[in-house]
């Protein structure tokens, strides 16, 4: 005890409290997606109380507003993409294969949730919003993707990995508004990496 009779030390919470709560905040992020998805933003604080099965004095601990929540879904959803690209892309042989394998991983999750991307306005990818460390993570990714492929002489000089992420806006955007064969895209951008002949 201190001479101002305050605890320096204060006893850390308790590890079964400190469990439970994240056990709540995993429940309420996985409410909310399911309720994005379903519905978009139309969705009440309320309601993805009652789909998580908490209070809505928990959920409340953990997210004080509604943007709160939507951000941390979208940055859970963001972090998921980074790993599919870590795990499933990243040691690709061939480095255009390795952006075909995630962009057409990000139109099949696009097209599933496109409630969810209705909600979630800030942090997702391509997006003009504030940058997030797992987009930091990811462009450095696509960074070192690209200089190997350009090392490789398999894509072209003057791309960037920001590009990569700029051109995901395209393919959301045709995913969400269904004006075009996202399929097609992909061919047409990556044909568009490649040096030219």
């Amino acid at each position: 005890m201190s001479s101002t009779g305050k605890d320096e030390n204060p006893t850390p919470p308790h590890p079964r409290r400190r469990a439970d709560a994240e056990r709540n905040r995993a429940r309420v992020l996985s409410a909310a997606r399911e309720l994005f998805a379903e519905r978009g933003s139309e969705v009440s604080m309320d309601e993805v109380a009652r789909r998580a099965e908490v209070g809505i004095g928990t959920l409340y601990r953990h997210f004080p507003t509604k943007q709160a929540m939507v951000l941390a879904a979208g940055q859970q959803r963001f972090g998921e993409i980074l790993t599919y690209y870590r795990t499933t892309c990243r040691d690709s042989a061939e480095p255009l294969e390795a952006l075909h394998l995630l962009l057409t991983h990000i139109a099949e999750v696009e097209s599933r949730d496109r409630g969810f991307a209705t909600a979630v306005t800030q942090g997702a990818l391509g997006s003009a919003g504030p940058r997030s460390p797992l987009r930091e993570d990811l462009e450095a990714e696509l960074m070192s993707l690209i200089g190997k492929g350009q090392s490789g002489g398999t894509i072209r000089g003057d791309v960037q990995g920001s590009d990569i992420l700029a051109l995901t806006c395209g393919l959301t955007s045709i995913v969400h508004h269904r004006s075009g064969d996202w399929h097609r895209y992909i061919d047409i951008v990556l044909d568009g990496l490649k040096p030219a002949p």
